[in-house]
């Protein structure tokens, strides 16, 4: 029995169809999508000290920076922000994997815990976004409260943190934090 030629050229194109499916490589590229495991990775790269201008309303003086850490913590399941050590301002983020996302909840000085995860659509491997999930301690209609995030990668040495304040339950403004890796 013999196969007919359009058998023949549906194979073929199935095979070239099926091989560009198959992924190159299980890291993202910067400007591709990026799954909660690999970000949780990025995030973990971050471990170590860094330093991050201190709020104007806090500083004794202008260009004053505070120590900021990133701490893998719990068999690297967790990684622990704490933002501003030692000033009033002083914040911890707590960054885990919880099945196919990653997870953010911020503890913030004003007492209250919004929860995040990770906007696997709009999210790459250079900039994390961060999309608002519920928390803890405040009515996110009418408190003040950090609702969403995010991270950008600008090199080894140097990240920009974002953060998104609404109130009332409507966006406050936008507060882009420069970090920088101490020496």
């Amino acid at each position: 029995m013999s196969r007919s030629p359009h058998r023949k050229t549906l194979s073929w194109i199935a095979a070239v169809l099926l091989s560009l499916c198959v992924p190159v490589s299980i890291y993202a590229a910067d400007d591709e999508v990026i799954d909660a495991a690999a970000a949780f990775e990025k995030i973990k790269s971050l471990a170590g000290d860094w330093t991050v201008g201190v709020p104007e309303a806090e500083a004794e003086s202008a260009g004053e920076t505070a120590p900021h850490t990133f701490q893998r913590s719990a068999n690297d399941s967790v990684v622990m922000e704490t933002m501003f050590a030692g000033t009033n301002h002083e914040m911890i983020n707590m960054y885990h994997l919880d099945g196919e996302d990653l997870v953010l909840t911020h503890y913030c000085a004003g007492g209250n815990q919004p929860r995040m995860k990770l906007d696997r659509t709009t999210s790459t491997a250079k900039e994390l976004h961060f999309a608002f999930d519920g928390g803890t301690n405040f009515d996110p209609a009418k408190d003040a409260h950090i609702h969403a995030g995010g991270i950008t990668f600008v090199d080894d040495g140097h990240v920009v943190s974002t953060w998104i304040p609404y109130n009332e339950g409507e966006q406050a403004g936008v507060t882009e934090l420069e970090l920088a890796r101490a020496e």
